[in-house]
């Protein structure tokens, strides 16, 4: 009995490491999986398991990828003069489910926060640059968060890629300050999209 109190406890730890999960949270999701078919449970931590074992950055954009490039890359079928630079591959999601723009993408991997540690030099500005150089990106939509952390990350950007020719442009402030682009709804992006400007 203390050993499966123990297993238990070690799940509900484990969730409740997760973001947004509270202690409450944890424990319901680590009774609900204890009370899951055999079957379900293995399938569950089997996924778990291949997200960590077979994912991989893109070795193009920096997006999730099984294999050496993700789908979006692979996509012929994508417009190839414009890349679209976002923060994280969540925001690259919540752009995509708009369904509103075809280009490719450039994932930065964070941002420029100096109180976490994370400066320029630990994101992808450097293979960004190497790769607008290759020619082909007429336009690059600068897609980071709306907020101060988001505007210094792009105003960088847009300094390192500033002389190359490619026209820059930023998502139009139709999304609310400070707010993260996983969170704003549909709409929001797509009007954010065809709003883009200039920087």
């Amino acid at each position: 009995m203390p050993e499966e109190r123990g297993v238990i406890a070690t799940l509900i730890d484990c969730f409740a490491e997760l973001p947004g999960i509270g202690r409450k949270s944890a424990e319901r999701l680590a009774y609900h999986v204890l009370r899951m078919p055999r079957e379900e449970a293995l399938a569950f931590s089997a996924a778990l398991r291949a997200v960590k074992e077979n994912l991989r950055p893109c070795r193009t954009c920096f997006n999730l990828a099984e294999g050496e490039e993700c789908g979006i890359c692979r996509d012929a079928r994508r417009d190839r003069t414009t890349l679209c630079v976002v923060e994280q591959v969540r925001d690259l999601l919540a752009l995509e489910q708009t369904g509103s723009y075809r280009g490719l993408y450039h994932v930065l991997q964070g941002r420029v926060a100096p109180l976490e540690g994370t400066g320029p030099e630990t994101l992808t500005i450097d293979a960004l640059v190497a790769r607008l150089r290759q020619g082909g990106v007429r336009e690059v939509i600068m897609a980071t968060t709306p907020n101060v952390e988001g505007d210094a990350t792009a105003l960088i950007v847009v300094q390192r890629i500033t002389g190359l020719a490619v026209e820059i442009t930023r998502l139009a402030r139709g999304l609310t300050v400070g707010a993260a682009l996983e969170q704003a709804n549909r709409d929001m992006l797509t009007d954010a999209l065809a709003g883009r400007r200039r920087m």
